[in-house]
């Protein structure tokens, strides 16, 4: 038997996110080296689970917004955390990512999976 690597989990947070005029959305936000891998969701994560709900990748956002709330867009806009917690990396190609949550409202294994182009999906299993 080889030598195994632990793997210490990595941080996630869910930002709520309002603008001006807009209907609010939620940043999934993942760690990923020195940046939050982050993805657009029209539904906070009470919602997620065993139904895909989509998720556009946007840009990678700075570590700080692990644990900001505030104003954003220049004032036109506001996030607050939904949820934070960690998370573990199960499995991951281009088209794919199976993910194990400990969050405060998520929890447990969801796919990100590549529809097209920046579209994902995100289901609960």
């Amino acid at each position: 038997m080889g030598w195994m690597r632990k793997v210490e989990p990595l941080k996630f947070v869910i930002q709520r996110h309002d603008r001006d005029g807009e209907q609010p959305h939620w940043d999934l936000m993942l760690e990923n080296g020195t940046v939050l891998e982050t993805y657009r969701v029209s539904l906070p994560p009470e919602d997620w689970g065993d139904r895909p709900v989509e998720a556009v990748k946007i840009f990678d956002h700075p570590l700080k917004f692990l644990s900001y709330e505030g104003s954003v867009n220049k004032g036109k806009g506001r996030v607050e955390i939904a949820d934070c917690g960690t998370y573990r990396l199960i499995e991951k190609n281009e088209t794919q990512q199976q993910i194990s949550f400990e969050g405060n409202l998520l929890k447990g294994e969801f796919k990100l999976r590549l529809i097209e182009n920046d579209r994902w999906e995100i289901i609960g299993f």
